[in-house]
């Protein structure tokens, strides 16, 4: 199972993030998720807006952004990267000068958040981007179904919060081989909620093909050692 653990791009600078994705990788994260800041990032939680904007107040171009993951995409190439953008993001860059870029640097796997409509995500599709589907634990019907038409991996919801419920899939394995049942055959990878290695297990003894780490490991980033250590910890049981 893939470990794919997370930071803010340009936090607090150029340089910063790209020694941290080097301690990611040296770690032994698998993918490196590596967000584009938006200047409304309103699906984010307040912490990762800070951060955002403390990464634009130090550049807000952001074709310098795209410069800084080819770089560091040029230097780990032995790891998988995936951008995590807004659509707003996108269309700032242009949609065909962002496909491009993908394309060029080999960084085919995108996480679009913010849409307001298909547009922008039928296009990154039709330049030979794989742009992923969130998929909630209680499988709902249109989400289900986007992920089945989509050419990108299934972001599934790896634990769920006290207000949802599944009586018929009350558990991860079973969210997972329902929709193999439906004739999911793209990746599946599980995140939100997973803040230990113990929960890490349980996705990869559910079945996922990958599992997402995002704060546990990224409020440990001023704390190498111990960021380190975790991240080992996250990579054993995977």
């Amino acid at each position: 199972m893939k470990l794919i653990c997370y930071f803010s791009g340009g936090y607090p600078d150029f340089e910063s993030a790209d020694r941290l994705a080097h301690a990611y990788a040296d770690a032994g994260v698998d993918t490196l998720e590596i967000d584009f800041p938006s200047r409304n990032p309103f699906v984010d939680a307040p912490y990762i807006q800070q951060r955002m904007k403390k990464a634009l107040e130090h550049c807000d171009d952001l074709d310098k952004y795209l410069e800084a993951v080819a770089q560091i995409k040029s230097e780990l190439p032995d790891n998988t990267i995936l951008l995590t953008i807004y659509e707003s993001s996108i269309l700032e860059i242009g949609v065909e000068k962002f496909c491009a870029f993908c394309r060029e640097n080999d960084l085919l796997d995108v996480i679009v958040t913010g849409l307001t409509g298909s547009d922008v995500k039928d296009a990154l599709i039709a330049g030979g981007i794989r742009v992923s589907c969130y998929v909630p634990f209680d499988l709902p019907e249109t989400d289900v179904e986007l992920a089945l038409s989509s050419n990108g991996f299934c972001y599934l919801q790896a634990v769920p919060t006290q207000t949802q419920t599944n009586a018929k899939h009350p558990d991860l394995a079973s969210c997972i081989n329902y929709l193999r049942s439906c004739g999911l055959k793209n990746p599946i990878y599980c995140g939100v909620g997973v803040r230990s290695p113990k929960e890490a297990k349980m996705v990869r003894d559910a079945g996922a093909d990958g599992v997402f780490v995002g704060s546990a490991v990224l409020k440990l980033t001023d704390d190498l050692p111990a960021m380190t250590e975790l991240i080992g910890k996250f990579k054993a049981v995977c």
